[in-house]
Formats: C-alpha cells, structure tokens, sequence
C-alpha cells in the first residue's frame, strides 16, 4: 500500500485535519512563482500543526533551485524533515544540501519521455527520494497532469519513489494495478482553489487508499 503526501498546504488547521487522517506527509510551497507559496515565516506553523495532530507525519518543504539566502529557512531547525527540490539542481548539488542542513533530500523529476528516467540512475545515489512528475512548460508542479503509466512499469530506483499528477481516489484503481510507486503526492486533485484543500476528497483519498491495500492484501492471502 503506497504512502500519502498532500501537498501544497496553506492553512494550519488543514494541516493538522489531514495529518490526523493518517498521511504520511504534507508538502509546503516555498516557491514564489506557485499560486501555492507560503511565507518562510509561516512555514513553521504548518508543520507544527501536522505534527501535533501526528507526530509520525512527515513536513515536506518544497523549493527549486535555493540559493545561499534561502539556507537559514532550509534548515533541519525550521520544523520541516524532507527538502523537496524541483529546479535545475544536480546529482551533486542535491547530496550537498542534503548534508549541510541536516534534513533527507527528495529529488523532482519532471519527465518529458520515457528516455528522462535515466536520470534516476544519478540522482539515486545522492539523494533520499525521488518525485516523479508530469513536465509542463510554465509549471514546476502541480498540474494535474499523468505520467504515461506504461512509462512507469517495472521501474524500481535505489530509493523510494512517489508518483505525482492526476492522482485522485477514482483513478487509483488503474494506477496501482499497473505501477508500483512508494508514495503518491497529491496536490490540485484534492482542492478547491491553489492551496485551499478539500478535506472530503483527501478522506475520499485515504479511504481510497486503504481500500485498495485491503484488497490486495486479501487476494494474496488466497
């Protein structure tokens, strides 16, 4: 059964609702450009909610291509557990981020073609995740787009891997029969508007989710 990640949260008391409902983890915007874009002063709040209402319930801070006056809220200090980088980073710049602030490092790749998961070859070794995403020409994520599935069959990195893009609780069935991702993150298929989530359609989600573990575990016990 794959993990949970809502992402693109905005508000504490969703925060704290969704990490009740038992996901794995929330994701923060802390990149200026998304609709989603939250406050480095705010942040904290976040995921301080999500980690009151679940202690095991990961804060994913999501940024591209940080820079040098970006580190003081990128560091292990500032609430957040995983960086979630979604720029032009390399293999190496990952792993030296990942070991100078303190936190795991999950690595975006925004595919155009199937030939593109050769990156996750060099990414795995440096890297504690992998986020795989639909590419759009104006958006770094949260589009709403699928992957090819068939893209996706039988690929299994060196390290954890999440799926992203038009994952809601109706298409579940045909995305976990035919790929087998880690995690799922979820962002614009539970939401009202960028950034404010419907907490009926992430429950739909987790319910979905639960369901489809139970099915399985069921038919491989017979």
């Amino acid at each position: 059964m794959p993990l949970l990640k809502i992402c693109g949260l905005r508000q504490p008391d969703q925060a704290a609702a969704i990490a009740g409902m038992g996901v794995a983890a929330i994701g923060v915007i802390a990149v200026q450009t998304s609709p989603r874009f939250v406050l480095p002063e705010q942040r904290a709040e976040l995921f301080r909610a999500a980690k009151t209402a679940s202690p095991a319930c990961l804060g994913v801070v999501v940024v591209a291509d940080p820079q040098a006056t970006d580190l003081e809220w990128l560091s292990c200090d500032q609430g957040h557990d995983v960086l979630q980088l979604h720029g032009q980073e390399s293999a190496e710049r990952c792993q030296e981020l990942r070991q100078s602030l303190g936190v795991k490092v999950w690595k975006a790749l925004r595919l155009r073609e199937r030939a593109d998961l050769t990156q996750a070859i060099l990414y795995a070794q440096h890297v504690d995740g992998l986020l795989l995403d639909a590419w759009a020409a104006d958006q770094l994520g949260g589009t709403g787009q699928r992957l090819p599935l068939e893209w996706l069959q039988g690929f299994k990195p060196a390290v954890p891997w999440w799926l992203a893009g038009g994952i809601a609780s109706n298409a579940l069935p045909e995305i976990l029969s035919r790929v087998r991702p880690d995690g799922l993150d979820v962002s614009s298929a539970v939401e009202n508007s960028p950034g404010d989530k419907d907490l009926d359609r992430v429950a739909d989600l987790v319910r979905a989710i639960n369901h489809y573990g139970n099915t399985a575990d069921s038919v491989a016990n017979h």
